[in-house]
């Protein structure tokens, strides 16, 4: 195999905020939150309640991870596939405990994360919520005192920028340039909220998290040269 997709494992992460309603909050918390929320953009003028639905499922101090996809590259009669599924759990301690356990399953010395926007948003959410939750950040996330050269960290949106630090590109953005199926077909990340709390359908998020694992998968060949996979070589496997 490519030593590029070797021991590389793609993943990508579902969040919500902590509670379904602003009033469901401990109140130390929605004390906090109302400091928050005076400094996020609101050209709508939501109240602090209202933002908290909307938003706080972004910042890992007020929301929870509910699904993390994950996907690897492998050979099987001498073609590459690639292999995708998703971690879901109300209880997200026990979801964070069996992604550590997951990634254990790889070599330390080797193992590589590759997420779209994960040094923004995935890495140091996963890491905050393993901490709030009382667990001990796996070797692979834990970067603290590490050399540049020593974080087996990698991020997609990173790479396209090639050195430009201006813009944000979207993973679907990049699908469209690559001409690699779009991950949105029910249900999109803005949506991921409603479909917890009111559809109650973790299931319909989980479908969605592993489809952005794959797209993500999927940028990570083009990006580095190689082509995309043939829809028959991907595989999508229930967890």
């Amino acid at each position: 195999m490519n030593s590029l997709l070797d021991n590389l494992l793609i993943i990508d992460i579902e969040s919500v905020p902590s509670a379904e309603k602003y009033a469901l909050m401990d109140e130390r918390m929605r004390e906090q939150w109302d400091k928050k929320s005076t400094f996020l953009r609101n050209e709508d003028e939501l109240s602090s309640a209202e933002l908290f639905e909307e938003r706080a499922g972004i910042f890992a101090e007020f929301g929870k991870i509910i699904c993390i996809g994950m996907g690897f590259f492998t050979y099987s009669a001498n073609e590459l596939h690639f292999r995708a599924t998703c971690l879901k759990n109300h209880d997200e301690k026990a979801l964070l405990e069996e992604f550590k356990q997951n990634l254990a399953r790889f070599p330390e010395q080797s193992l590589k994360l590759c997420a779209h926007n994960g040094k923004e948003f995935d890495y140091p959410f996963l890491c905050r919520r393993m901490l709030v939750n009382g667990l001990s950040l796996p070797p692979v996330l834990d970067i603290g005192g590490k050399k540049p050269w020593e974080i087996a960290l990698l991020d997609t949106m990173e790479m396209w920028k090639f050195g430009d630090r201006k813009s944000f590109t979207s993973l679907d953005l990049l699908a469209s340039l690559f001409n690699i199926e779009s991950s949105k077909s029910d249900i999109d990340g803005s949506m991921v909220a409603d479909t917890y709390y009111r559809e109650k359908d973790l299931d319909k998020i989980a479908g969605y998290c592993s489809r952005d694992v794959v797209v993500t998968g999927q940028v990570f060949l083009r990006l580095n040269q190689m082509d995309a996979l043939p829809v028959e070589n991907v595989h999508l496997i229930k967890g």
